[in-house]
């Protein structure tokens, strides 16, 4: 085959791959979305003011899912043409890898390792790591509990945090993993653990008169909206909004509805 040949045929094929990605890109992107007139969120279920199902009414309420349902609004045209997915820290990941769903917003902490599977977009809340701990216990802080026992969420940066801490005060902690946050405050109910930490916007959704925040912050948490990493054309659509209601306020302005 001659040279000039050859050329045009590679650059043939190049265009063909090409095309298929882009192909396979728009499939998983915002058209996709339309065509199936519903965007599919993955949300806590278990986290008051952020994503949480009402058992009187059976609907979700909070920040979150108010959030999803502005994007709902801008792909779809209508806030209620969504459907929400209940995942843990645990499920969030294989079920945006399986196209159950196209987004996640479910206190998702960005991290640079989770940014290699995922995409996220730019943070729309700050929190930090914190602990909830009994009054009776008489802790003050993460300095009181060498030997003791945190409940943590599974697949959650909670448990890095606390260690890290811990080992520059010195202490040596256990920790028992559950699927859910109402699981970890019935264990330290019981007395199973000793503290239950998390997030402390989570936390604040968990306090009543027998339990306290302590003042203790570790490791800065932002969330982000979450989406499969072949979706670039989500991902990129998510990011304009993100930007948008960063910058003209919507976003302050649900922090502020919800009290967060």
């Amino acid at each position: 085959m001659k040279a000039g040949k050859r050329i045009f045929c590679t650059a043939l094929i190049l265009m063909a791959v090409a095309g298929a990605v882009f192909a396979s890109a728009s499939a998983e992107g915002v058209e996709k979305i339309r065509k199936a007139g519903v965007l599919k969120v993955g949300v806590k279920s278990d986290v008051p003011r952020f994503g949480l199902l009402n058992t009187a009414t059976n609907q979700y309420e909070g920040m979150e899912i108010e959030l999803a349902g502005l994007i709902a609004k801008e792909i779809l045209g209508d806030a209620k043409k969504i459907t929400f997915t209940p995942v843990t820290a645990k499920t969030r990941g294989p079920l945006l890898d399986n196209g159950d769903i196209d987004l996640v917003i479910a206190t998702f902490t960005i991290t640079e390792e989770r940014k290699l599977t995922y995409n996220f977009s730019t943070s729309y809340y700050t929190d930090a790591v914190g602990l909830l701990v009994k009054k009776s216990s008489g802790f003050t802080g993460l300095q009181d509990m060498d030997g003791k026992t945190i409940g943590v969420a599974q697949s959650a940066t909670s448990r890095a945090a606390i260690q890290q801490a811990a080992d520059a005060l010195g202490i040596t902690v256990s920790f028992m993993e559950f699927a859910t946050y109402p699981e970890i405050k019935a264990a330290l109910d019981s007395g199973r653990v000793d503290v239950f930490s998390v997030d402390k916007s989570i936390l604040n959704g968990y306090l009543d008169n027998e339990c306290v925040i302590l003042p203790d912050a570790f490791s800065p948490q932002e969330y982000g909206v979450a989406s499969k990493l072949s979706n670039k054309e989500l991902a990129t659509y998510v990011e304009g909004l993100i930007q948008k209601w960063l910058t003209d306020g919507t976003l302050d302005g649900l922090i502020k509805k919800y009290g967060l």
